[in-house]
């Protein structure tokens, strides 16, 4: 969506060494405790899929101190405190190869990757050509097949990086997508989709969100090539997978259904009675957490679809509004996006069998 620098390195170098020795300073002298940060960095990812290289970072809990940045930063959404290039702390820890939703990107949910990484965990993200932020076009996101493959070639990435593969858990290995990167999570484990299934539902509900943004694109689910979009895309080396709002979770085969043991967690982001339809996974939607053998299904609110995205600064709401991009910043009543954010960490870090917070 947007693009600034606003980190402390584009500062020239005698304002940067200024700032950081007088960030030291004052919490010398208050005798405060450094604020806990997650390490991050950036990574090249080869992908025979793909023309180019696919964009990656990894969030990891940090055994030394570099500087502080802000990841993620821009003009609607607040960035996310990281130690840019520290060293690993080292240990064992489970590892989260993380999708994101359409139009979304990696470092946009830089929140939930550094609260997972302070509690112990390797945050594995990727933006998706062609579904990412300033490249999101309609036709290409409904190459589901592409996403799901993206997150393998980052997982061969990393685990044969000097540095993060060893420190990998290779037992505990999740994927966690977040809306269509719900939908790219549970591909990934071995369910497969049905995309005349998503195109009926969308000549019967033409309104629906998902429905709305292919449709702008001319994409017919009836005739995509479903070499890109269907099939099993199964990775062996994941233990199991978390779904937040996934798209058209109904849209999934009963027969991959049926054999699905991995475990899985579903979370969806409001009530059941307020749930778009097209997200709901609960027993008044598709209830899919109901049908698989081994999910676990856990409920926030208030809270809406747009929740999950980063905390919005002040302006944001305003400067989307004159963009005539969707309300993101908007909530239900009661709701506290901060609070939601805390809670999805909570369940997930439950799932995972993560620390506390440090």
């Amino acid at each position: 969506m947007f693009n600034v620098d606003t980190t402390l390195s584009a500062l020239p170098q005698l304002m940067r060494g200024l700032a950081v020795f007088a960030a030291m300073t004052s919490v010398a002298l208050a005798g405060e405790r450094p604020e806990i940060l997650a390490g991050y960095d950036r990574l090249d990812i080869p992908a025979d899929h793909r023309s180019g290289l696919v964009q990656g970072s990894v969030w990891y809990p940090a055994g030394t101190r570099t500087y502080a940045a802000l990841v993620g930063d821009n003009p609607v959404f607040r960035g996310t405190r990281a130690l840019v290039g520290a060293d690993v702390q080292k240990g064992s820890y489970p590892l989260v190869v993380l999708s994101h939703g359409s139009g979304g990107n990696m470092d946009s949910l830089g929140w939930l990757s550094s609260g997972l990484a302070r509690r112990g965990a390797l945050v594995l993200a990727v933006n998706h050509p062609g579904s990412t932020s300033g490249d999101s076009s309609p036709r290409r996101s409904a190459r589901f097949g592409e996403r799901v493959r993206d997150l393998s070639s980052a997982l061969d990435h990393l685990l044969d990086d000097p540095v993060f593969g060893p420190l990998v858990d290779r037992d505990r290995i999740y994927s966690l997508g977040f809306s269509l990167g719900g939908i790219t999570a549970l591909q990934s484990a071995g369910l497969e989709y049905r995309a005349e299934i998503y195109g009926d539902y969308c000549l019967e509900n033409p309104a629906s969100p998902g429905c709305v943004f292919f449709g702008k694109g001319g994409v017919d689910f009836h005739a995509v090539d479903e070499k890109l979009t269907e099939g099993n895309y199964a990775d062996f080396r994941l233990a199991g997978v978390i779904a937040v709002d996934p798209g058209a979770p109904f849209a999934i085969a009963q027969d991959s259904i049926a054999t699905m043991k991995k475990p899985v967690l579903f979370i969806n982001l409001g009530e059941q009675d307020s749930l778009w339809r097209e997200v709901n996974e609960g027993p008044k939607g598709s209830d899919l957490a109901g049908r698989l053998e081994n999910a676990a299904y856990a409920e926030i609110s208030p809270a809406d679809h747009f929740s999950f995205l980063g905390l919005c600064k002040p302006e944001g709401a305003a400067l989307l509004k004159e963009e005539q991009d969707d309300p993101v910043c908007d909530e239900p009543e009661g709701a506290d996006r901060a609070a939601v954010h805390q809670r999805v960490v909570e369940v997930v870090s439950r799932f995972l069998e993560l620390e506390r917070d440090g």
